[in-house]
């Protein structure tokens, strides 16, 4: 989604209302259920958030500079930078070591690299169309986060084709965006 992202694609910056940060938190929370005990400490009550509007309807939302979520139309994102804080509180898969160069370049995740030794998929079933947390095999961080193309149940199943589609990863436009 932001593998070629620049300050060419911005339209429109501007600060968001108090019920308008209220409302990105709401989506978050009921995006990402895990985050609701901590979602005052990741956007504060009187935080301000810049909204930046982009090509292709793709907005960014920033707070004290820093990409905190990313979105196009109802759908949102958390950036990565937030992910690394609250790492807790989002569904993630592993992969091998093999994948790490191929997602580090915008790749979308093929099953094998999920399913491999050193890869690992969650013990629950996660439905087609989550968004996850990618994590590699080795590594402490997270290196990107991406959308199910199918369970992780059809996944271990099926072992061939794309698993997972790449929202945004280390090193992409929205991880280097500054304001």
């Amino acid at each position: 989604m932001f593998k070629k992202f620049s300050k060419e694609d911005i339209h429109s910056k501007s600060n968001i209302k108090s019920s308008a940060v209220r409302g990105l938190k709401s989506n978050l929370v009921d995006q990402f259920p895990g985050l609701e005990p901590v979602i005052d400490e990741v956007i504060p009550k009187k935080a301000t958030i810049v909204q930046v509007k982009c090509e292709d309807k793709i907005s960014v939302y920033l707070m004290d500079g820093e990409v905190v979520a990313f979105g196009k139309f109802d759908e949102l994102y958390p950036s990565l930078r937030l992910v690394h804080k609250w790492a807790d509180c989002f569904p993630s898969v592993k992969v091998d070591r093999g994948a790490i160069k191929f997602v580090l370049s915008g790749a979308n995740i093929m099953c094998p690299g999920l399913t491999s030794p050193g890869a690992a998929l969650p013990e629950e079933n996660l439905e087609e169309g989550t968004v996850v947390v990618v994590n590699a095999e080795g590594k402490t961080n997270a290196l990107a986060l991406g959308k199910l193309l199918m369970s992780t149940n059809d996944i271990k199943e099926k072992n061939k084709g794309i698993g997972i589609e790449l929202l945004t990863f280390l090193g992409d436009g929205v991880w280097n965006f500054q304001e």
